[in-house]
């Protein structure tokens, strides 16, 4: 019997480990604090957001006609669509 093997990471190798991460309802994030960068996997898209200052450690997730994502931080909430895209 060959033991388990771990799921294989989602983001890009270089960003190392985040230090938040989650899913639900067919999306995935990733929070990297040192790089200020949110990831955000969605219906098979990667986007990459530049958090600024922020250091996400949470999300809540509105399933209405607009699917919003808003983030916590040490700010407070902030919504996705304050963020800036990264490359």
């Amino acid at each position: 019997m060959e033991p388990m093997k771990g799921t294989e990471p989602w983001w890009p190798e270089k960003l190392g480990q985040p230090s938040t991460s989650g899913s639900q309802n067919g999306m995935r994030y990733a929070f990297f604090p040192d790089a200020h960068r949110l990831l955000i996997e969605q219906d098979g898209t990667l986007t990459s957001y530049d958090s600024g200052d922020h250091r996400i450690d949470g999300v809540s997730q509105q399933d209405g006609g607009s699917k919003s994502l808003t983030f916590t931080s040490q700010n407070g909430t902030v919504d996705l669509g304050s963020l800036k895209k990264a490359d």
